[in-house]
């Protein structure tokens, strides 16, 4: 594929990128990581050169100081999670960061336990945990929650939120989840063979449309919640595309952010019911 693409982020900024399947999100993050050689290009990080093709200079991803959680997880299935996560470490590295990692993703228990053992949640939250061992200055996810259920999509999305603000990496995140994107990204960028079609906040990126003001009844997914005078302004995901509502302030104590539910809207009334 032929990829033209021209990014600067922001130290301790996060970025989703998104676009359809085959649209480069993959090569771009592997390019980045240095698990695939651009004929052309530069790549630096913290005026540190990773890549710059008329120099002849390609830094080895080893390296890079990056951590790289992927859609499959890529854990070592014959190494134990706590195996797993010192095999992260750079050489010279103190072991008990592991503990501590252990112990911030409430992994401690499962610490001698193999891959087999674990549930799609733990092993991501091993993968993860592999991947901030490092301490790196430069996080990159390819869609590493997509294949989770909500409740422990939105848990694990928390904990990274937390884990960034802690240590303040630069984020870089794969996604095709909207509340995602709305949720964990202060800009996003949609690909489309290998081309930037669009930038920006979430909220630019995605036009919002106000919702008619007929009766129909309509399953969303909470962007954004804000507070306006006597009124609570939303932004949802509804019917493919980003829609305004505006409902009384009692509905706040019922939503929060990625809070999937069924609105009934007649005359200027909403009914919603969260899910």
């Amino acid at each position: 594929m032929s990829m033209a693409i021209a990014l600067s982020i922001p130290k301790g900024e996060r970025l989703a990128i998104t676009g359809p399947s085959g649209a480069g999100k993959t090569t771009l993050l592997r390019q980045i990581a240095g698990l695939s050689h651009p004929q052309r290009g530069t790549i630096i990080q913290n005026s540190q050169v990773w890549l710059d093709s008329s120099q002849g200079i390609f830094m080895p991803p080893q390296k890079r100081n990056i951590g790289f959680v992927f859609q499959d997880y890529a854990l070592f299935p014959h190494l134990t999670v706590i195996q797993n996560l010192s095999y992260g470490l750079p050489k010279g590295k103190p072991t008990p960061i592991v503990d501590r990692f252990l112990r911030r993703m409430e992994l401690s228990a499962l610490a001698h336990r193999r891959p087999s053992q674990l549930s799609g949640g733990q092993q991501q939250r091993v993968a993860l945990a592999r991947a901030l061992v490092r301490e790196p200055e430069l996080l990159l996810l390819d869609e590493p929650l997509s294949a989770l259920d909500s409740d422990m999509r939105h848990s694990l999305q928390n904990l990274l939120l937390e884990l960034q603000h802690e240590q303040g990496f630069t984020m870089i995140l794969v996604t095709h989840h909207l509340g995602e994107i709305f949720k964990m990204a202060q800009s996003v960028v949609q690909l489309n063979h290998g081309q930037i079609t669009a930038s920006g906040s979430p909220v630019e990126v995605y036009p919002k449309r106000a919702l008619p003001a007929d009766s129909l009844t309509l399953y969303g997914e909470v962007l954004i919640i804000e507070i306006q005078d006597d009124h609570l302004r939303l932004l949802a995901w509804i019917d493919h595309q980003v829609r305004e509502l505006k409902l009384p302030l009692e509905y706040r104590a019922q939503l929060q952010l990625g809070q999937a539910f069924t609105l009934t809207y007649q005359h200027q009334q909403a009914v919603l019911a969260p899910l």
